[in-house]
């Protein structure tokens, strides 16, 4: 999921349960095409692999993400503002407040992405 900031969800995109989110998130970043530059884009560690970062270098974004502790060319990044990334975390754990959603009810992947935008159309009105 792609977020603009704590309220607004800009795109997301279904995965396979066994399959690793970094492709995913480089593929919906491509998908929203080039962003102003300069443009900071906080992620979590699951993304700060060396082609997830290049890949949003290439955009033209900054890529705001701690390296792991057991990388051998750690990198700095700007601490006080991966602290907001907190907001991205309450924001789907909002969505998660919704049982339909935590539950996955919908089996279906052509159904369960209308209810994902339904919680954010509710979301967006609060």
């Amino acid at each position: 999921m792609v977020d603009a900031d704590a309220r607004t969800e800009v795109a997301f995109a279904l995965s396979p349960g066994n399959a690793h989110d970094a492709p995913e998130g480089r593929a919906l970043l491509e998908d929203l095409g080039p962003m102003p530059e300069g443009l900071p884009t906080l992620m979590n560690k699951a993304y700060e692999g060396t082609e997830t970062r290049q890949s949003v270098l290439d955009l033209g974004m900054i890529p705001v993400v701690p390296p792991k502790s057991n990388r051998l060319d750690p990198w700095e990044y700007n601490r006080e503002l991966y602290k907001k990334r907190n907001e991205v975390e309450r924001f789907l754990s909002r969505l998660k407040g919704f049982r339909r959603i935590l539950s996955r009810f919908e089996k279906l992947d052509v159904v369960f992405p209308t209810f994902i935008n339904f919680v954010l159309i509710i979301e967006a009105l609060r």
